[in-house]
């Protein structure tokens, strides 16, 4: 179980967090929307820390789980905690795929694939611009105010 809370936004904290967001972050976060790949922020960050949800704050993934998966995405082969993400039927564009949501406030972020490494076997390929990054020691961000576990250190 997660020390965060995983309680939804309310509407007035949706509205906040929404004026916020430039309209690529809008058009991908609120919209489902895909970043052309090779031009995200994050595809080559090294940096060791945890990227969490631009919308909402919470911890989405650890750098010690990113890999290159030469598709121009940032990709991790595993959740920072299986309860921060939630997976969505997708049958967009005539495929089926596993869209990738955050579990507290329902973002878009990406898509999920079982072509991945060790141990998992798991592609999750996310934009960038759906992702905040929080350096190793530095404090998470914590956009609802809700303080515990949101007002810890990135690991």
């Amino acid at each position: 179980m997660t020390a965060f809370d995983l309680t939804p936004p309310s509407d007035a904290q949706r509205q906040a967090l929404s004026a916020g967001l430039s309209d690529e972050e809008r058009r991908v976060l609120l919209q489902h929307g895909t970043e052309a790949p090779f031009c995200g922020v994050f595809l080559d960050n090294k940096l060791d820390g945890v990227y969490t949800c631009r919308y909402c704050g919470l911890p989405l993934f650890r750098s010690n789980a990113k890999f290159d998966s030469g598709t121009g995405w940032p990709s991790f082969f595993a959740p920072y905690a299986g309860e921060h993400v939630r997976t969505v039927r997708d049958t967009s564009y005539g495929m089926i795929r596993e869209e990738i949501v955050c579990a507290r406030c329902g973002s878009h972020l990406g898509h999920v694939f079982p072509d991945g490494p060790p141990p998992t076997g798991e592609r999750h390929c996310l934009n960038s611009v759906s992702l905040a990054f929080t350096r190793q020691g530095q404090a998470l961000p914590d956009p609802l105010r809700r303080g515990g576990a949101e007002s810890g250190v990135a690991d």
